[in-house]
């Protein structure tokens, strides 16, 4: 295994800690209103539904990011994704369902959608290779489980950790723009694009989503002092 095998591995990695950790959540609130019984049977099948979908959803991008165009797509998508992790715009709205089948259906469909940035992250970096989707989705399966709650509370300690991953995920998102069929045969006589776009993509998305997170931060602030000193 080479240099570039532990390279994926280690982005797979942080991919799966900076975007995995909230899906354990969805479960707890899924399932905290149902009797003790039912919570325990509602999080043990809507976990194994969860793994399933991630596991068909992981397959199908890799195959999908294969296609023209696709893997451009996937590029830009995974860069807004990228930014939008720094603005903390991922927020769960779950109801918490009285009954089995409906704690086991919300999981399911909130667990699709929000495994969708992680999976098209694991499935990037992968370009293919099969025992580094194995590899991705081993490791993304236990924190979905287990370590959502220690996960956020290390991002909240240490903010660093988001923006090493926005970076990655930027990074990887050049590289799947450059990489794309169609983008490979428009700039093959320019190589030090393969270098340099995904470069641009890492230190962009950083930039650009510091920047909008503290235009946002700056905004409520000057809501919140304005709602305290009206101005007329």
């Amino acid at each position: 295994m080479g240099n570039d095998f532990w390279l994926a591995l280690s982005q797979i990695l942080m991919i799966n800690i900076v975007l995995s950790g909230d899906n354990a959540v969805v479960i707890a609130m899924a399932c905290r209103n149902l009797p003790p019984r039912a919570q325990r049977l509602g999080i043990i099948w809507g976990t194994v539904g969860a793994v399933v979908f991630r596991v068909v959803l992981t397959f199908v991008a890799a195959w999908l990011l294969q296609l023209p165009y696709l893997q451009l797509i996937g590029g830009i998508l995974l860069f807004i994704i990228a930014v939008k992790l720094l603005l903390g715009e991922k927020e769960e709205h779950v109801e918490a369902s009285d009954n089995l089948i409906s704690a086991i259906k919300t999981i399911l469909f909130a667990d699709v959608i929000m495994s969708l940035d992680n999976v098209l992250g694991i499935a990037a970096v992968a370009r293919g290779n099969f025992t580094l989707l194995l590899i991705g989705l081993g490791i993304s399966i236990p924190i979905v489980v287990f370590g959502s709650t220690l996960i956020m509370r290390l991002m909240a300690r240490f903010p660093i950790i988001i923006y090493i991953g926005a970076g990655i995920l930027g990074y990887v998102a050049g590289e799947m723009i450059v990489g794309d069929k169609v983008a490979a045969d428009l700039v093959h006589n320019y190589h030090f694009l393969h270098s340099t776009v995904p470069l641009a993509g890492a230190a962009l998305a950083i930039i650009i989503g510091y920047y909008f997170k503290e235009k946002t931060r700056k905004r409520g602030y000057y809501r919140r002092y304005s709602s305290i000193f009206p101005i007329k």
